[in-house]
């Protein structure tokens, strides 16, 4: 009998720990796209005010950054000081393969900043700055549109799977 119980119990914090793990994927995922909004209006006051170069810029952005996003924008400051490919966008590809641990929603607006960056004159790049900077806060609005309760249902959702299945098995 206590071998059961100690099974289910351990089958419960099992099920109940995914919807934690998930609840707290998405906070992480959140905080990094809020992050990266933060990075570009830098980078878009780096452009318009001190006219920095790209590689410079990337590697300033890096420092304002943390974590993974720090590493990402290191690792393009590399890549453009390297002159591995005269062009941004294979640059940032490259960045990005180093650094395979970008959420998605970040990973796609990276790729966009790639797109972007490098191919228009100042200008141009402002603007193309200025539409992935309201892209990026409209997607985190979004994705944080009911957060907590999208968050206690990750958890609740776990914890009630484990129950049932202590209650299958036993």
């Amino acid at each position: 009998m206590t071998l059961k119980l100690l099974g289910g119990i351990f089958i419960i914090f099992g099920c109940g720990g995914i919807g934690f793990v998930k609840a707290a994927s998405h906070r992480r995922e959140a905080r990094i796209l809020a992050e990266f909004i933060s990075a570009i209006a830098y980078m878009q006051c780096e452009m318009q005010y001190r006219i920095t170069p790209l590689p410079d810029l990337c590697a300033q952005t890096a420092l304002q950054c943390t974590g993974v996003l720090r590493y990402t924008f290191s690792a393009l400051a590399d890549e453009l000081n390297n002159q591995i490919s005269p062009d941004v966008e294979c640059c940032m590809l490259s960045a990005l393969e180093v650094t395979r641990n970008l959420p998605k929603l970040t990973y796609v607006a990276m790729r966009s900043l790639g797109r972007a960056l490098g191919n228009f004159g100042l200008e141009g790049q402002l603007k193309e700055l200025d539409v992935i900077y309201i892209e990026s806060k409209q997607t985190l609005t979004a994705f944080t549109k009911n957060q907590e309760v999208k968050l206690r249902s990750y958890q609740t959702l776990g914890i009630c799977a484990g129950a049932v299945l202590v209650i299958l098995f036993i």
